[in-house]
């Protein structure tokens, strides 16, 4: 009956319409609720979740297979390594890193970026680990997924696999693979450090927080030899701590040089044994231990 009184009284199709809507309406205080709720869910559709690298990196200088060699920490030579950077279909970019021993372990990493900026600067898409020990057994996949927002850790086990999965922040700044263009700002003298994130698989999926700074330039017949050092960022004493019982981490370049990279020090894997990986046609004497 109230309906029916208020449609009476409508002098037009749009006043019934306005009449039969007004009907319906809760209270003010409640219609400003729900009209705010309206909203919200609304931008919850229109507007899709970010889910993409908010790290910004060069694009590279030069392109093609940087042919490399990898050794002890006592310079002995352990076998080939390789730095390759191509261009994909589509625009993108894709870095790849051999290192290893011949004919014995090794690990193969990919990173591929996608360019912003009309060109001039790259953004992370994915970025992948695979490691093999001297039998040429697979120890594991680390697997990054920028668009998905997830980190995957694959490992064999007696049983099968193991599968970890970890959730990357929005905008994450997490960079396994294309170190070398991490540290340009470095090497550029436009950053005193940069800070990162790693994903490790070795004892349970997680990120962890590093940051790099220059630790010595090196002038040599006019050129300047850049060493980066990076680590866990725990804390000034804290990572001071880490820093002495973990693996020594760096990168040398020569911000002279078209290719820029020289070397680099790291595990050959998770846990496993400390090489340096160097360009063709550079003395291992260069690099201080």
């Amino acid at each position: 009956m109230i309906r029916w009184r208020r449609f009476a009284k409508a002098r037009s199709a749009d006043d019934c319409r306005l009449a039969l809507f007004s009907s319906r309406l809760p209270s003010r205080p409640t219609r400003s609720a729900l009209l705010w709720a309206v909203l919200v869910a609304a931008a919850s559709f229109a507007i899709p979740a970010f889910a993409e690298s908010g790290l910004v990196l060069p694009y590279p200088t030069t392109f093609g297979r940087i042919p490399a060699s990898t050794f002890d920490t006592e310079r002995h030579r352990l076998g080939a390594a390789n730095l390759v950077i191509e261009n994909l279909d589509g625009g993108n970019v894709r870095l790849l890193a051999e290192s290893g021993v011949d004919g014995g372990a090794r690990t193969i990493a990919t990173a591929v970026l996608a360019p912003i900026e009309h060109g001039s600067k790259l953004r992370l898409v994915s970025q992948s680990s695979r490691s093999f020990d001297a039998s040429g057994t697979a120890l594991g996949t680390l697997e990054i997924d920028h668009d998905k927002r997830e980190g995957r850790c694959t490992a064999p086990t007696e049983s099968g696999t193991n599968r970890e999965v970890v959730p990357l922040p929005p905008h994450d700044r997490v960079a396994n693979v294309p170190l070398n263009l991490l540290f340009d700002p470095l090497i550029r003298g436009s950053s005193q450090s940069v800070d990162f994130q790693v994903l490790l698989c070795r004892g349970g999926a997680r990120l962890m927080d590093f940051q790099a700074s220059v630790a010595n330039r090196i002038t040599q017949k006019a050129h300047q030899l850049i060493e980066v050092r990076y680590g866990p960022d725990l804390g000034s004493f804290v990572s001071f701590l880490a820093r002495t019982v973990t693996p020594k981490l760096s990168f040398w370049f020569d911000p002279d040089d078209p290719e820029t990279w020289l070397a680099h020090r790291m595990p050959l894997y998770s846990d496993g044994p400390e090489v340096f990986v160097v360009r063709q046609g550079v003395s291992t004497n260069l690099f201080i231990d």
